[in-house]
Protein backbone atom coordinates (compact mmCIF):
# COMPACT_ATOMS: atom_id res chain seq x y z
CA UNK A 1 0.00 0.00 0.00
CA UNK A 2 1.40 3.22 -0.69
CA UNK A 3 2.04 5.57 1.78
CA UNK A 4 0.06 8.63 -0.01
CA UNK A 5 -3.01 6.90 0.81
CA UNK A 6 -3.51 7.25 4.37
CA UNK A 7 -1.47 10.70 4.68
CA UNK A 8 -3.14 12.75 6.61
CA UNK A 9 -1.47 15.65 5.02
CA UNK A 10 -3.26 15.37 1.50
CA UNK A 11 -6.84 14.44 2.92
CA UNK A 12 -9.31 16.76 2.82
CA UNK A 13 -11.16 17.94 6.05
CA UNK A 14 -14.38 16.11 4.74
CA UNK A 15 -12.67 12.68 4.34
CA UNK A 16 -10.03 13.21 7.72
CA UNK A 17 -13.19 13.37 9.46
CA UNK A 18 -14.32 10.26 8.31
CA UNK A 19 -11.48 8.03 8.53
CA UNK A 20 -8.86 6.92 11.20
CA UNK A 21 -5.15 8.58 11.23
CA UNK A 22 -2.34 6.52 9.88
CA UNK A 23 -1.37 5.30 13.00
CA UNK A 24 -4.64 3.00 12.90
CA UNK A 25 -2.95 1.06 9.77
CA UNK A 26 0.19 -0.02 10.81
CA UNK A 27 -0.56 -3.36 12.71
CA UNK A 28 -0.86 -3.75 16.42
CA UNK A 29 2.52 -6.04 16.24
CA UNK A 30 4.76 -3.45 14.71
CA UNK A 31 3.45 -1.06 17.72
CA UNK A 32 3.54 -3.55 20.37
CA UNK A 33 7.43 -4.02 19.41
CA UNK A 34 7.93 -0.38 19.35
CA UNK A 35 6.28 0.31 21.89
CA UNK A 36 8.00 -2.79 24.11
CA UNK A 37 11.11 -1.56 22.85
CA UNK A 38 10.41 2.16 24.42
CA UNK A 39 9.40 0.09 27.63
CA UNK A 40 12.22 -1.85 27.86
CA UNK A 41 14.40 1.79 27.73
CA UNK A 42 12.64 3.43 30.36
CA UNK A 43 12.39 0.48 33.01
CA UNK A 44 15.83 -0.78 33.02
CA UNK A 45 17.36 1.07 36.36
CA UNK A 46 14.51 3.09 37.15
CA UNK A 47 13.75 3.06 40.83
CA UNK A 48 10.22 4.61 40.05
CA UNK A 49 7.90 3.82 37.21
CA UNK A 50 4.71 4.96 36.48
CA UNK A 51 1.88 3.11 34.24
CA UNK A 52 -0.24 6.02 33.27
CA UNK A 53 -3.09 7.02 30.97
CA UNK A 54 -2.25 9.28 28.78
CA UNK A 55 -4.57 12.42 28.90
CA UNK A 56 -4.15 15.27 31.20
CA UNK A 57 -5.23 13.44 34.44
CA UNK A 58 -2.69 10.68 33.70
CA UNK A 59 0.03 12.86 32.78
CA UNK A 60 -1.11 15.34 35.86
CA UNK A 61 -0.21 12.39 38.25
CA UNK A 62 3.43 11.60 36.40
CA UNK A 63 4.05 15.25 37.23
CA UNK A 64 3.50 15.40 40.90
CA UNK A 65 5.44 11.75 41.20
CA UNK A 66 8.55 13.25 39.64
CA UNK A 67 8.05 16.37 41.75
CA UNK A 68 8.37 14.14 44.97
CA UNK A 69 10.52 10.91 43.06
CA UNK A 70 12.82 13.08 40.54
CA UNK A 71 13.27 13.39 37.05
CA UNK A 72 14.57 9.77 36.78
CA UNK A 73 11.14 8.44 37.45
CA UNK A 74 10.21 6.36 34.20
CA UNK A 75 6.98 6.74 32.11
CA UNK A 76 5.08 3.55 30.54
CA UNK A 77 2.37 5.15 28.45
CA UNK A 78 -0.88 2.93 28.57
CA UNK A 79 -4.94 3.02 28.35
CA UNK A 80 -7.35 0.95 29.62
CA UNK A 81 -6.66 -1.78 26.59
CA UNK A 82 -3.04 -1.98 27.32
CA UNK A 83 -3.01 -2.56 30.96
CA UNK A 84 -2.27 -5.75 31.11
CA UNK A 85 0.32 -5.43 28.92
CA UNK A 86 2.30 -2.41 30.87
CA UNK A 87 1.89 -4.70 33.50
CA UNK A 88 3.65 -7.53 31.48
CA UNK A 89 6.25 -5.41 31.05
CA UNK A 90 7.14 -4.16 34.21
CA UNK A 91 6.82 -7.22 35.71
CA UNK A 92 9.40 -8.12 32.94
CA UNK A 93 11.76 -5.23 32.95
CA UNK A 94 11.43 -3.31 36.45
CA UNK A 95 14.04 -3.23 38.37
CA UNK A 96 13.34 -4.97 42.25
CA UNK A 97 12.57 -2.90 45.00
CA UNK A 98 11.53 -0.22 42.66
CA UNK A 99 8.16 1.90 43.55
CA UNK A 100 5.75 1.26 40.61
CA UNK A 101 2.47 3.64 40.59
CA UNK A 102 -0.33 3.11 37.98
CA UNK A 103 -2.42 6.08 37.35
CA UNK A 104 -5.74 6.87 36.13
CA UNK A 105 -6.51 2.87 34.95
CA UNK A 106 -9.29 1.10 35.71
CA UNK A 107 -9.28 -2.71 34.91
CA UNK A 108 -11.99 -4.22 33.41
CA UNK A 109 -11.77 -7.85 34.68
CA UNK A 110 -9.73 -9.28 36.49
CA UNK A 111 -7.89 -10.81 33.31
CA UNK A 112 -6.63 -7.19 32.88
CA UNK A 113 -4.17 -7.56 36.08
CA UNK A 114 -2.96 -10.29 35.57
CA UNK A 115 0.73 -11.03 36.53
CA UNK A 116 0.37 -7.96 39.17
CA UNK A 117 0.69 -10.12 41.87
CA UNK A 118 4.53 -11.43 40.65
CA UNK A 119 5.04 -7.55 39.93
CA UNK A 120 4.28 -6.53 43.77
CA UNK A 121 6.10 -9.58 45.04
CA UNK A 122 9.68 -7.91 44.38
CA UNK A 123 8.47 -4.21 43.78
CA UNK A 124 6.02 -1.81 45.80
CA UNK A 125 3.24 -0.79 43.91
CA UNK A 126 0.58 2.24 44.61
CA UNK A 127 -2.52 2.46 42.27
CA UNK A 128 -4.02 5.69 42.04
CA UNK A 129 -7.76 6.24 40.50
CA UNK A 130 -11.22 7.77 40.41
CA UNK A 131 -13.12 5.61 37.99
CA UNK A 132 -15.97 3.55 38.80
CA UNK A 133 -14.30 0.01 40.17
CA UNK A 134 -15.87 -3.13 40.07
CA UNK A 135 -15.80 -4.85 43.71
CA UNK A 136 -14.66 -8.06 42.36
CA UNK A 137 -11.58 -6.70 40.44
CA UNK A 138 -10.63 -3.93 43.30
CA UNK A 139 -10.84 -7.10 45.65
CA UNK A 140 -8.34 -8.86 43.25
CA UNK A 141 -6.01 -5.98 43.05
CA UNK A 142 -6.06 -5.34 46.70
CA UNK A 143 -5.46 -9.29 47.14
CA UNK A 144 -2.41 -8.78 45.09
CA UNK A 145 -0.78 -6.79 47.65
CA UNK A 146 -1.28 -3.48 46.18
CA UNK A 147 -2.16 -0.17 47.50
CA UNK A 148 -5.28 1.17 46.11
CA UNK A 149 -6.49 4.28 46.24
CA UNK A 150 -9.85 4.99 44.24
CA UNK A 151 -11.65 8.83 45.03
CA UNK A 152 -15.14 9.59 44.18
CA UNK A 153 -15.69 9.81 40.64
CA UNK A 154 -18.35 12.83 40.95
CA UNK A 155 -16.13 14.79 43.20
CA UNK A 156 -12.36 14.71 42.62
CA UNK A 157 -9.58 13.41 39.37
CA UNK A 158 -6.95 11.14 39.59
CA UNK A 159 -4.57 14.03 40.27
CA UNK A 160 -6.50 15.05 43.12
CA UNK A 161 -5.62 11.82 44.21
CA UNK A 162 -2.48 11.47 43.71
CA UNK A 163 -1.78 15.48 45.02
CA UNK A 164 -3.92 14.23 48.48
CA UNK A 165 -1.96 10.67 48.51
CA UNK A 166 1.65 11.94 47.69
CA UNK A 167 3.73 12.61 50.81
CA UNK A 168 4.77 15.90 49.75
CA UNK A 169 3.66 19.88 50.72
CA UNK A 170 2.94 20.64 46.68
CA UNK A 171 3.05 24.36 45.44
CA UNK A 172 0.22 26.16 44.92
CA UNK A 173 0.24 25.81 41.08
CA UNK A 174 0.29 22.21 41.63
CA UNK A 175 -3.25 22.20 43.61
CA UNK A 176 -4.24 24.74 40.41
CA UNK A 177 -3.38 22.12 38.40
CA UNK A 178 -5.16 19.43 40.11
CA UNK A 179 -8.37 21.88 39.82
CA UNK A 180 -8.38 22.83 36.75
CA UNK A 181 -7.97 19.32 35.60
CA UNK A 182 -10.58 18.46 37.48
CA UNK A 183 -12.76 20.85 36.02
CA UNK A 184 -11.93 19.17 32.43
CA UNK A 185 -11.76 15.33 33.81
CA UNK A 186 -15.56 15.38 35.39
CA UNK A 187 -16.71 18.00 32.50
CA UNK A 188 -17.67 20.97 34.92
CA UNK A 189 -16.46 23.19 32.37
CA UNK A 190 -16.25 26.12 34.50
CA UNK A 191 -12.32 27.32 34.33
CA UNK A 192 -11.71 27.69 30.09
CA UNK A 193 -7.94 26.60 30.83
CA UNK A 194 -9.29 23.20 31.33
CA UNK A 195 -9.64 22.97 27.68
CA UNK A 196 -6.17 23.75 27.14
CA UNK A 197 -5.15 21.59 29.22
CA UNK A 198 -6.89 18.66 27.59
CA UNK A 199 -5.98 19.78 24.31
CA UNK A 200 -2.25 20.18 24.95
CA UNK A 201 -1.99 16.56 26.32
CA UNK A 202 -3.64 15.01 23.00
CA UNK A 203 -1.25 17.22 20.56
CA UNK A 204 1.92 17.66 22.73
CA UNK A 205 4.68 14.29 23.28
CA UNK A 206 3.83 13.12 26.95
CA UNK A 207 7.12 14.01 27.75
CA UNK A 208 6.44 17.40 26.63
CA UNK A 209 3.16 18.14 28.64
CA UNK A 210 4.80 17.05 31.72
CA UNK A 211 7.52 19.13 31.55
CA UNK A 212 5.60 22.20 30.40
CA UNK A 213 3.13 21.69 33.72
CA UNK A 214 5.87 21.04 35.58
CA UNK A 215 7.35 24.26 35.11
CA UNK A 216 3.86 26.76 34.19
CA UNK A 217 1.40 25.00 36.05
CA UNK A 218 -1.85 25.63 34.12
CA UNK A 219 -1.06 28.94 32.87
CA UNK A 220 1.16 27.69 29.53
CA UNK A 221 4.10 30.38 28.16
CA UNK A 222 3.42 32.38 24.96
CA UNK A 223 4.58 29.51 22.34
CA UNK A 224 2.36 27.10 24.22
CA UNK A 225 -0.64 29.16 23.45
CA UNK A 226 0.28 29.88 19.60
CA UNK A 227 0.78 25.97 19.29
CA UNK A 228 -2.78 25.45 20.64
CA UNK A 229 -4.23 28.01 18.69
CA UNK A 230 -2.98 26.87 15.64
CA UNK A 231 -4.22 23.44 16.05
CA UNK A 232 -7.87 24.16 17.25
CA UNK A 233 -8.48 25.60 13.39
CA UNK A 234 -8.48 22.00 12.55
CA UNK A 235 -9.90 20.92 15.64
CA UNK A 236 -12.92 23.48 15.58
CA UNK A 237 -13.74 22.45 11.67
CA UNK A 238 -14.04 18.84 12.86
CA UNK A 239 -16.14 19.40 15.36
CA UNK A 240 -18.52 20.90 13.21
CA UNK A 241 -18.17 18.40 10.62
CA UNK A 242 -19.67 16.06 13.51
CA UNK A 243 -22.16 18.45 14.68
CA UNK A 244 -23.49 18.55 11.05
CA UNK A 245 -24.13 14.78 10.72
CA UNK A 246 -25.33 14.49 14.39
CA UNK A 247 -29.26 12.96 15.12
CA UNK A 248 -31.22 13.44 18.38
CA UNK A 249 -32.80 9.78 19.12
CA UNK A 250 -35.64 9.74 21.49
CA UNK A 251 -34.97 7.25 23.99
CA UNK A 252 -37.33 6.67 26.82
CA UNK A 253 -37.01 9.33 28.85
CA UNK A 254 -33.83 10.75 27.56
CA UNK A 255 -32.82 12.54 23.97
CA UNK A 256 -29.38 10.99 22.93
CA UNK A 257 -27.90 13.04 20.34
CA UNK A 258 -25.53 10.48 18.18
CA UNK A 259 -23.17 11.24 15.20
CA UNK A 260 -19.93 9.85 13.56
CA UNK A 261 -16.08 11.53 13.20
CA UNK A 262 -12.32 11.77 13.69
CA UNK A 263 -13.04 15.17 16.43
CA UNK A 264 -12.75 16.52 20.19
CA UNK A 265 -15.88 14.75 21.66
CA UNK A 266 -16.13 16.83 24.53
CA UNK A 267 -17.08 19.71 22.40
CA UNK A 268 -19.48 18.10 20.20
CA UNK A 269 -20.83 16.99 23.38
CA UNK A 270 -21.50 20.32 24.51
CA UNK A 271 -22.91 21.05 20.80
CA UNK A 272 -25.85 18.68 20.98
CA UNK A 273 -26.27 19.59 24.73
CA UNK A 274 -26.93 22.87 23.47
CA UNK A 275 -29.79 21.06 20.82
CA UNK A 276 -31.13 19.60 23.97
CA UNK A 277 -29.47 16.09 24.20
CA UNK A 278 -29.46 14.65 27.70
CA UNK A 279 -26.23 12.47 26.29
CA UNK A 280 -24.28 11.90 23.95
CA UNK A 281 -22.77 9.31 21.12
CA UNK A 282 -19.73 10.35 19.29
CA UNK A 283 -18.73 7.08 17.44
CA UNK A 284 -15.09 7.51 16.05
CA UNK A 285 -13.60 6.10 12.67
CA UNK A 286 -10.98 3.67 14.77
CA UNK A 287 -14.29 1.84 16.09
CA UNK A 288 -14.03 3.51 19.81
CA UNK A 289 -16.87 5.33 21.06
CA UNK A 290 -17.23 8.39 23.39
CA UNK A 291 -20.22 8.29 25.73
CA UNK A 292 -20.85 11.92 27.44
CA UNK A 293 -23.97 12.72 30.04
CA UNK A 294 -24.96 15.64 31.58
CA UNK A 295 -27.40 16.50 34.43
CA UNK A 296 -30.19 15.12 33.33
CA UNK A 297 -28.29 12.11 32.38
CA UNK A 298 -25.67 10.24 35.27
CA UNK A 299 -25.79 7.10 33.74
CA UNK A 300 -22.47 6.90 30.65
CA UNK A 301 -20.94 4.26 32.26
CA UNK A 302 -23.74 1.85 32.33
CA UNK A 303 -23.86 2.47 28.89
CA UNK A 304 -20.64 2.01 28.46
CA UNK A 305 -20.56 -1.28 30.40
CA UNK A 306 -22.90 -3.20 28.03
CA UNK A 307 -20.27 -3.03 25.17
CA UNK A 308 -16.96 -3.42 26.48
CA UNK A 309 -16.40 -0.08 27.59
CA UNK A 310 -16.34 1.83 30.92
CA UNK A 311 -15.96 5.36 32.83
CA UNK A 312 -17.71 7.86 34.69
CA UNK A 313 -21.42 8.57 35.27
CA UNK A 314 -21.24 11.96 32.78
CA UNK A 315 -18.43 10.20 30.86
CA UNK A 316 -17.32 7.02 29.28
CA UNK A 317 -15.85 5.46 26.41
CA UNK A 318 -16.19 1.98 24.74
CA UNK A 319 -15.54 -0.10 21.74
CA UNK A 320 -17.83 -2.51 20.93
CA UNK A 321 -16.85 -5.89 19.76
CA UNK A 322 -18.04 -6.05 16.42
CA UNK A 323 -14.83 -5.66 14.25
CA UNK A 324 -13.51 -9.09 12.52
CA UNK A 325 -11.62 -7.87 10.02
CA UNK A 326 -11.08 -5.09 7.16
CA UNK A 327 -14.54 -5.27 5.69
CA UNK A 328 -16.18 -4.77 8.54
CA UNK A 329 -14.49 -1.73 9.30
CA UNK A 330 -14.52 -0.45 5.86
CA UNK A 331 -18.35 -0.90 6.44
CA UNK A 332 -18.02 1.15 9.35
CA UNK A 333 -16.06 4.12 7.76
CA UNK A 334 -18.57 3.76 4.59
CA UNK A 335 -22.48 3.56 6.95
CA UNK A 336 -20.35 6.58 9.41
CA UNK A 337 -20.47 3.84 12.03
CA UNK A 338 -23.87 2.22 11.49
CA UNK A 339 -23.79 -0.59 13.60
CA UNK A 340 -21.40 0.98 16.14
CA UNK A 341 -24.28 3.41 16.50
CA UNK A 342 -26.90 0.72 16.89
CA UNK A 343 -24.95 -1.37 19.62
CA UNK A 344 -24.68 1.72 22.12
CA UNK A 345 -28.13 3.04 21.61
CA UNK A 346 -29.25 -0.41 22.29
CA UNK A 347 -26.99 -0.33 25.22
CA UNK A 348 -29.33 3.00 26.10
CA UNK A 349 -32.40 1.04 25.97
CA UNK A 350 -31.44 -1.75 27.74
CA UNK A 351 -30.59 0.28 30.84
CA UNK A 352 -32.68 -1.14 34.28
CA UNK A 353 -35.18 1.25 35.77
CA UNK A 354 -33.65 3.42 38.26
CA UNK A 355 -34.95 3.09 41.75
CA UNK A 356 -35.96 6.20 43.69
CA UNK A 357 -35.00 6.88 47.31
CA UNK A 358 -36.87 3.91 49.47
CA UNK A 359 -36.53 1.54 46.80
CA UNK A 360 -40.07 1.78 45.35
CA UNK A 361 -39.57 1.51 40.89
CA UNK A 362 -42.11 4.25 39.46
CA UNK A 363 -42.71 4.16 35.94
CA UNK A 364 -40.50 6.65 33.09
Amino acid sequence: MDDYVIDDERLALERKSLLPGEGFFYPDSLQETKKESEAVEALSDARTVVIADTDADGLGCVALIREVYGDETALVPSGPHELRQSIEWAVEYAPDEATVFVCDLCPDSPDDVEGLDALAERTTVRWFDHHQWDDGVAAAVEAAGVDLTVGDSDEVCTTDVALSELDRDFAEKFTDLARVTRDHDLWIKEDERSDDLADYAVWAEPEEYVRVIRRYGVDFPPAVEKFLEEERVEKEALVEKAVERAELREIGEWTVGVTYGRCSQNEVAEALRQQGADASVVVKPVGSASIRGSETFERAHEVAQQVSGGGHPRAAGCKPHIYDDMLDYAHHWTTRGAVAKQAILDGFRALPEEEPEGGVETDR
